[in-house]
């Protein structure tokens, strides 16, 4: 009754002791299964320790409080907001209708009986030991015990006193600071002493000082408001704790006043769906993710678990059979002693089963370590803190479970071919002749025309990328099946090739039992690495295709606009100064009342500027119906007239892109100014040197070729005049153009006004800036120097230098080819082997007969360069193809929604979608020749030249 159970227990006693003996293949395979486990296992840690609880999400934004009061910037407004406080809208219809303005109340909206503490947030410029700092200022009286858990005090103290501030450890990094140092901010001339360090577990990257309420933020607002500089920008809520916690009764009573409100309550106990009214409103649904997304999601997760698998299957098969061959004198034994072949079978499983459940130990014990030892760098690199270091159990134990399972499946067909082999083949060392299987390449056939197909359909029928994915798996599937037969095709090339390398491609022809697992190991490694990477290098040349320059390459911008450019002059000849300028174009600015106003106008006195367009360039696309000025003008227009407008010169953008950093992009300049955009056009300085404005958008000229500029001196009349669908009033100056000819690019500069032009016209300019042409690339050095210098000056300078476009994921191929690389010249070191136990008495006869000692390790190198050269060259076929696949479902995405904007008349916002297929030729030229190359040498530097000395076997 209990014959399985010591069966397997012998089986697995004779295995453990096997494997034990075997240290050296027991390591490999153990090493092979525990690597993907220890990686599973401390991914899981990680993202569950990361993934933090409600409760500790509410004590990182609320504190110990029970909720936070917000303005959601309603204008005082009913509003219903979701449980979270995340989404809010206002209550009644509101289509068409002006939008209220100003603040609202929070404090109104506190309950009887609630204590509440007053959060600050904005911005100023700090001064730290290399310039000012851009920083997060924080009114929040932090020592009180309702703010427990929002900020951790690092060392020191949080500040007690109005003189005193506490600042995040990243700022004080950053700044050069300490505690202790003192700190003021630019445009305040009160100190600060810094008497602590803290951090935000939530946004450890932030430059963050915190001060009590009242004490920075307001006397800094003031000090920027009498220097005529940009304020702080702050924004209040209110901290509330509250007797019984802040229920959704309450939620609901707030946002009657237009509150909305962060509840712990709620969070932790969620009202029904009925009850939350934003909920009832049409349009609103529930967010969650469907259920077809999650199996679509888990079907995804499914297939590359799957595949990972499988290929761990292909790399341990070998080495299981490396195991069996070696101890068929063993397993010979058992069956001549009364061993039928299930306890064959047995025997082997549980050799896949000892070292299955090693690794799975193995796995998870290191994953837990490695995960606790970077806790810290892994903190860092996702910018917050772990909740807990949270270890699931059941979560290790079924990754472990994988490893045992995984395990036990390399060792299937092993087990399989051993338990067929004769009693006397085993103990006289003997190989059976077995015929290649006529079924499975006819199988693996039909699996890779039913994968190629599936893929077909999905990235030319549908939008779904898991159809994609899905047939590229049952595809790769299918090339596996077909690895046998596909080793044999190799073979026929073996008759042009030297002795070495042809006895190397025949012996691996001869053994496809061994070599077709390693070859197919390769394959799956390389395919998934030439997927990755024609993926990446497609979507690095769309993004290099649709990246806008805003310079030439290496030139640089500098723009200040205060004080009405007094500082401008002293920005110029620092900028010139401290890089290796080629050419520098002065550039001024158009400016409407007094001398300091900024370029935009809203202050009291200040004024704007804007180009008229004649009427018959305007887009209708674009034109509002005064008698309907709230109307959207493309809905008079069917989606066929959308279409055709939208493609319309009048209703596309200015193809020169870029940002002129100008109000419409109207600069007062001279011919220096093209030099540096590169503009080669002798007629265009012609132009410019007789006092003619350039234009670089034909919409802004007349029939009789004059452009016309409008000073609106009232700005408030203009509004109002614009909202009604009226003519803005203004006086209207009017100049002879000239327009570039074709289309060149601009960098986002629409025309140039000559200094002449302007003060004839009478109109006011006043310096804005400068560009650049460089003779090289600024260097890191010269930039911060520069910042440096620029910082002395005080001023709200815009300094950018054009790097052209970066590619992120140069890194990652480089990462893919590596990694390719490595479990290829370990498939393929495998193979080798499994070659060299099998082949050990083809060695001997070659020694016999004469053959140097040399010969041993060439044929070493040539047959692990031969597996590692076939399974780089089917990878790389079977891996175009899933990339292709997914690059056309995103292409259908893409055209899909551009198509949708020109029915709805957007269409001259966009471009047609360029996605592009691209082979990144350097990744695959580096796996097939560098990867096989790499695999031989190696194999014949580890392999001796000299075969040891064996007894010859009893018969």
């Amino acid at each position: 009754m209990m014959t399985w159970y010591h069966s397997w227990r012998a089986a697995i006693r004779i295995a453990r002791r096997d494997a034990w003996r075997s240290k050296g293949r027991s390591f490999l395979v153990l090493a092979m299964i525990a690597l993907p486990i220890l990686g599973v296992s401390a991914a899981d840690l990680t993202l569950r320790s990361a993934e933090l609880s409600t409760e500790q999400s509410l004590e990182r934004s609320l504190g110990a409080a029970d909720a936070r009061l917000a303005d959601p910037g309603m204008g005082g407004l009913a509003i219903m907001q979701t449980p979270d406080a995340n989404s809010s809208t206002p209550v009644g219809d509101f289509d068409n209708k002006p939008w209220p303005d100003g603040k609202t109340d929070i404090t109104k909206a506190l309950p009887a009986g609630a204590k509440s503490l007053t959060d600050s947030q904005g911005s100023g410029k700090l001064r730290t030991t290399h310039g000012l700092l851009n920083t997060e200022i924080r009114e929040l009286k932090s020592s009180d015990p309702m703010t427990k858990g929002i900020m951790v005090v690092d060392h020191g103290r949080l500040p007690q006193k109005a003189d005193e501030v506490a600042a995040t450890t990243h700022f004080l990094e950053s700044s050069g600071l300490k505690v202790g140092s003192t700190l003021t901010a630019r445009g305040l001339d009160r100190e600060y002493k810094i008497v602590g360090a803290y951090e935000l577990p939530d946004a450890l990257e932030t430059d963050q000082v915190n001060a009590l309420p009242g004490a920075l933020l307001t006397p800094l607002d003031k000090a920027l408001e009498k220097a005529g500089l940009p304020g702080t920008e702050a924004s209040t809520t209110q901290l509330v704790r509250i007797s019984g916690g802040f229920t959704w009764n309450m939620v609901k009573q707030a946002n009657a006043k237009g509150v909305t409100v962060n509840s712990r309550a709620v969070a932790l106990d969620p009202p029904a769906r009925s009850e939350i009214p934003i909920y009832q409103q049409e349009g609103w649904g529930n967010y969650e993710e469907s259920t077809a997304a999650k199996a679509a999601a888990l079907a995804a997760v499914g297939t590359v678990v799957g595949l990972a698998m499988l290929e761990i299957c292909l790399l341990a098969g070998p080495a299981f059979a490396v195991g069996a061959r070696r101890s068929r004198r063993q397993l010979g034994l058992v069956g001549a002693n009364g061993g039928d072949r299930r306890h064959i079978r047995a025997i082997v499983l549980a050799g896949g089963l000892v070292i299955g459940f090693a690794a799975a130990v193995v796995g998870t014990i290191l994953g837990l370590l490695l995960t606790f030892a970077l806790q810290p760098l892994l903190e860092d690199y996702l910018g917050k803190r772990f909740g807990s270091f949270d270890v699931r159990p059941l979560e290790l134990l079924g990754i472990g479970l994988l490893a045992v399972f995984t395990g036990l499946m390399a060792a299937i067909v092993p087990a399989v071919t051993s338990s067929r082999q004769s009693v006397l083949a085993s103990l006289t060392g003997r190989r059976g002749v077995r015929k290649s299987s006529r079924v499975l390449p006819v199988i693996g056939l039909i699996a890779v025309g039913l994968g190629a197909a599936i893929a077909l359909y999905g990235s030319t029928m549908t939008d779904e990328s898991i159809v994609v994915a899905g047939g590229s798996a049952i595809a790769e599937l299918g090339v596996v099946a077909l690895t046998p037969a596909l080793v044999g095709l190799f073979g026929r090339t073996g008759r042009i090739l030297p002795l070495s390398p042809r006895l190397a491609l025949r012996d691996a022809v001869r053994n496809r039992g061994r070599t077709a697992p390693a070859v197919a190991a390769v394959l799956a490694a390389v395919a998934g690495t030439v997927a990755v990477a024609t993926y990446a290098a497609s979507s690095d040349a769309q993004g290099r295709a649709e990246y806008e320059a805003r310079l030439p390459h290496g030139a640089v911008v500098v723009m200040l606009d205060e004080a009405g450019g007094r500082d401008v002059p002293a920005v110029r000849a620092t900028v010139q100064k401290m890089l290796p300028i080629d050419v520098r174009a002065d550039v001024d600015r158009i400016s409407v009342g007094k001398s300091n106003c900024s370029m935009y106008g809203g202050a009291e006195g200040c004024g704007r500027y804007e180009v008229v367009v004649p009427k018959a360039n305007q887009c209708p696309l674009w034109m509002t119906d005064p008698a309907n000025p709230n109307e959207d003008p493309s809905t008079k227009y069917s989606k066929a007239e959308r279409r055709k407008l939208s493609q319309d010169w009048r209703c596309k953008e200015n193809s020169g892109g870029g940002s002129a950093y100008a109000d419409s992009g109207v600069l007062v300049g001279d011919a220096k100014l093209l030099k540096v955009l590169g503009i080669e056009d002798a007629a265009a300085e012609k132009a410019l040197a007789a006092g003619q404005i350039l234009s670089f958008d034909k919409r802004n000229l007349d029939t009789k070729g004059k452009i016309s500029i409008r000073l609106i001196t009232d700005t408030k009349k203009a509004d109002a005049a614009a909202e009604k669908g009226k003519e803005v009033p203004g006086e209207i100056k009017t100049f002879t153009a000239h327009q570039v000819a074709g289309e060149p690019t601009s960098y986002g500069v629409s025309m140039i006004v000559p200094t002449a032009a302007a003060k004839d016209s009478g109109m006011t300019t006043v310096p804005l800036g400068a560009y650049y042409s460089t003779d090289k690339m600024p260097s890191s050095e010269q930039r911060q120097r520069l910042d440096g210098e620029l910082d002395k000056t005080g001023s709200d300078i815009n300094l950018y230098v054009e790097e052209g476009y970066t590619s992120e994921n140069s890194i990652i191929l480089l990462a893919l080819t590596v990694f390719a690389g490595l479990i290829t010249i370990g498939a393929a070191g495998i193979a080798t082997g499994l070659a060299q136990a099998d082949a050990e008495a083809d060695l001997k006869t070659l020694a016999a007969v004469g053959a140097p000692p040399r010969v041993r390790r060439t044929l070493s190198g040539f047959q692990c360069g031969v597996v590692a050269a076939m399974g780089v060259l089917l990878g790389s076929a079977a891996g175009v193809l899933p990339a292709v696949g997914l690059r056309l479902t995103e292409k259908r995405q893409q055209m899909k929604f551009y198509e949708q904007a020109l029915d709805q008349g957007f269409g001259s916002f966009n471009s047609t979608p360029y996605v592009p297929i691209i082979v990144p030729w350097a990744t695959l030229a580096a796996l097939l020749i560098a990867v096989p190359l790499g695999a031989a040498l190696l194999a014949a530097v580890v392999t001796r030249s000299r075969g040891a000395l064996s007894r010859r076997e009893a018969t």
